[in-house]
């Protein structure tokens, strides 16, 4: 028993460390769920639901930030704004996420899909790098209906495991014309209603099967992505303000090739 609290530790850090890193966490989960050989509950609930605990890193990070958008709401047409474009993007895959729910648990959740993505989004991370457009869109206050909702379209790229949700969104906010950090915090912002929307649902779909022990090993990969979450937050932005993306992009074609590697040489 006390294997599978370490491995759930492990799994929560890796969980804190990639969510909001374009490398795809829920990939990064699969790889380790086994490499570590680990026995959570069944269904995939834990590695759906232990990002919960790193979403809401963003909400102790960005706290005063929706706070004020919250207390807005009654007479600020900025809130309003800054409220409709995080629901208009996030309703593409909230959609697609339920009518695919089954498909998406049942086929793409492996090993080799993973990698195949790791490798691909790799690849485009380093393509858009090279041709992003100038950015026209400094702040998520003013963005369109339209932009919001086309991010939203590209969020669902991530609904294939190893894309990478921030990764998906952040590549098609830069595409789409929205300045680095700006694309980086509307995918933290983004992450809020998605990633809760998919534990609430994925929660209902397993809940006959949950146990005690089930619900214990959760609640360690929670406060566990949830403290290394804080910490990647805030380093991320300074970090991509830097570097840029090409780094991760690298990255990920590299882990996606060893593995590939490891299981088929």
């Amino acid at each position: 028993m006390f294997r599978d609290y370490l491995d759930a530790a492990i799994l929560g850090l890796v969980e804190g460390l990639t969510e909001f890193l374009p490398v795809s966490s829920t990939g990064h989960i699969i790889l380790f769920d086994d490499l570590l050989g680990f026995n959570g509950p069944p269904g995939h609930v834990f590695d759906v639901v232990v990002q919960l605990g790193a979403i809401l890193a963003v909400c102790v990070v960005y706290f005063s930030r929706l706070w004020k958008v919250a207390v807005g709401l009654k007479d600020d047409p900025r809130a309003w704004r800054f409220t409709i474009a995080v629901l208009l993007a996030f309703l593409p895959s909230a959609v697609l996420g339920f009518l695919l729910h089954g498909f998406i648990k049942s086929v793409l959740f492996n090993t080799t899909v993973v990698c195949v993505s790791l490798i691909v989004g790799g690849i485009a991370i380093l393509i858009v790098e090279r041709f992003v457009p100038t950015p026209r869109y400094h702040e998520v206050e003013r963005f369109t209906a339209p932009l919001a909702l086309k991010i939203g379209l590209f969020q669902c790229l991530a609904l294939v495991p190893g894309v990478s949700r921030s990764g998906a969104t952040i590549l098609g906010a830069l595409l789409l014309g929205v300045d680095r950090r700006t694309a980086a915090e509307f995918s933290f912002f983004l992450a809020i209603p998605t990633m809760f929307g998919a534990t609430v649902y994925d929660l209902y779909k397993n809940w006959s099967h949950m146990s005690s022990d089930g619900a214990a090993l959760i609640a360690v990969g929670f406060a566990v992505a949830f403290v290394s979450a804080i910490v990647v937050i805030k380093a991320f932005v300074n970090f991509i303000g830097r570097y840029g993306f090409a780094p991760f992009g690298w990255y990920r074609i590299a882990i996606g090739a060893l593995i590939l590697g490891m299981i088929y040489l």
